[in-house]
């Protein structure tokens, strides 16, 4: 999709005839605030909205807590980095197995009763692995088990809850909720590493799974609190044979969905394995404990809490962006891998947690935009099994990586895969647009951008 006469970036979905789209004029209310910054926060005006919203923090934070004790969990029992990587692929392979079908389940399904389900789903496997590793009976391979059986409730969980955000707001608050869902998980980020950091060093991972598995009470009741007559519903689809073709179909027509599935599938598989890189440079090369471990999740965490708000106050979704953060994200995992000491490393974690979340939300807001809501649990399955299905494949290779030449080489080697595929897709984008990369001078300063070929021509003509 081109953003028209005169644009200079790579196509992305056009905004501008949205709420939430193009440039925002002053508030005139409010001299020298604009309407963007004012209307951060406009979707937690919805009330079904904002019922999922709180609902989800608590959830986020309980989810955050078992994420950190299922990996010390695994790597106290194995001492193994490699051991981790499987965790993270057990708990993706479904998605990378199923994502597609749930995707087809979700567009039949309404919404609201199969997150009901899904989520009772992962409150009980968590009290069932916190009962196991309270009562020292845990074994690895119960964690193993745990995680992939998790990962089948989120092949239908996570198409469900993305397509459900547009029912809760309606299709002119999407990129705002979108993004303050994100900041939401991030918020819930600070939180949930530092508490398990806590439990773990104090009276071990066992209370953080049975504090998880309680936290999925609160989205739960926001969900039956809901009033439905409010929910901007999309009519189920009905049964019939093809639909899965009918969603691939859709998306390979459309180069805008299409080239961003592909680079977050790339970004997703090698570069956003934090829980492999982390934990071995906390344990390997820092020789620090779970608290050091917790400590970089929580920067991480501010850094991406702080692109997701900076993603709601934006109000658009342009590809450049993607492009643009993406290229920047591999390039500071590239330099976070060479730090020297634990403090330099810990800082940078800071700007990879904003670019990291900057390509999530621009890449999940672009495509739910350009989508048909007829195809948007398809398409949004879609997303989700590249994404997060690509743990799976990527999870063990930079785990054997990492065990086998060491933390920073494979740090390195993830921020190179996203450098590479950014600036590949990159120019892929520019093409698919009729656009040119330029490079000049503006004001005494290098500028350099994409601008379309006939305005390059004219350009080339007049030097």
């Amino acid at each position: 999709m081109s953003t028209g006469p005169g644009a200079d970036s790579a196509p992305g979905p056009d905004t501008r005839s949205t709420p939430t789209g193009g440039d925002t004029p002053p508030d005139p209310g409010k001299p020298g605030r604009s309407i963007r910054t004012s209307r951060m926060f406009s979707s937690l005006q919805i009330r079904n909205y904002r019922l999922f919203f709180i609902g989800q923090v608590v959830s986020n934070i309980g989810t955050w807590m078992q994420r950190i004790a299922q990996d010390w969990l695994v790597l106290t029992l194995t001492a193994s980095s490699a051991a981790v990587g499987i965790t993270t692929a057990l708990q993706f392979l479904p998605m990378l197995l199923f994502g597609l079908y749930g995707g087809v389940l979700v567009d039949r399904l309404r919404k609201r009763p199969t997150l009901l389900v899904t989520q009772s789903a992962m409150a009980l496997i968590s009290l069932v692995l916190a009962a196991l590793t309270l009562t020292g009976r845990v074994e690895v391979w119960h964690v193993y088990l745990a995680a992939f059986v998790t990962g089948l409730a989120t092949v239908v969980d996570n198409p469900a809850r993305q397509s459900f955000v547009a029912e809760l707001v309606g299709p002119g608050q999407l990129q705002n909720a979108v993004s303050l869902n994100s900041a939401n998980f991030q918020s819930a980020r600070l939180v949930g590493p530092a508490v398990a950091g806590l439990l773990i060093t104090g009276v071990g991972t066992g209370w953080a799974f049975l504090l998880n598995g309680l936290s999925f009470i609160a989205p739960l009741a926001g969900l039956m609190m809901m009033r439905a007559r409010e929910l901007h519903a999309v009519t189920p689809a009905p049964r019939g044979k093809g639909q899965l073709r009918e969603g691939l179909r859709y998306v390979a027509g459309r180069p805008e969905l299409v080239w961003p599935i592909v680079l977050v599938g790339f970004i997703g598989t090698f570069a956003f394995n934090f829980p492999v890189y982390l934990s071995a440079f906390a344990d390997d090369v820092f020789h620090g404990g779970a608290g050091v471990y917790s400590l970089f999740n929580t920067l991480m965490a501010v850094g991406s809490l702080a692109g997701a708000l900076l993603a709601a106050r934006r109000g658009t979704a342009r590809l450049r962006l993607l492009i643009l953060a993406a290229l920047a994200f591999g390039g500071l995992e590239i330099v976070a891998a060479g730090a020297p000491t634990l403090w330099l490393f810990a800082l940078l974690m800071i700007p990879i947690g904003l670019f990291a979340m900057t390509v999530n939300v621009t890449t999940n807001t672009s495509i739910q935009m350009s989508t048909d809501p007829a195809v948007r649990g398809r398409v949004m399955a879609l997303y989700m099994m590249v994404f997060l299905g690509g743990a799976p494949v990527g999870a063990p290779i930079v785990g054997w990586i990492t065990d086998t030449y060491g933390a920073r080489i494979g740090f390195a080697m993830g921020g190179a895969v996203a450098v590479l595929a950014a600036a590949v897709i990159g120019l892929i984008l520019a093409r698919v647009g009729n656009l040119r990369l330029t490079v000049g001078w503006d004001h005494g300063h290098p500028r350099v951008r994409f601008v379309p070929r006939e305005r390059q021509r004219e350009l080339t003509a007049v030097a």
